[in-house]
């Protein structure tokens, strides 16, 4: 993650949401007043899904028996995603 100074940011603003839209990239803005992170707005939908999913202690606990089993080269046996998700789809 890069930071550049608010000068900066003025004088490359469609290279700095090039490149964090095309190369994924998240490029810290600073100024005097404090920092923004400049980020691709689906992985901002994807950052904000996935602290909802953990927020939710049923969701986290399958989540993390989810990746147990897939550390043991196991899978998740009788569940469909519709299935193991039904309670976060809205």
């Amino acid at each position: 993650m890069e930071t550049i100074l608010l000068k900066q940011a003025k004088s490359d603003l469609r290279g700095i949401i090039r490149r964090a839209v095309v190369d994924r990239d998240e490029i810290v803005i600073a100024s005097d007043d404090g920092a923004v992170v400049v980020l691709d707005q689906q992985e901002w939908v994807h950052i904000q899904e996935t602290l909802r999913l953990i927020s939710d202690q049923d969701s986290f606990s399958a989540l993390l028996s989810a990746h147990a089993l897939r550390d043991r080269g196991e899978k998740p046996a009788g569940l469909t995603p519709e299935e193991a998700f039904r309670d976060v789809q809205s």
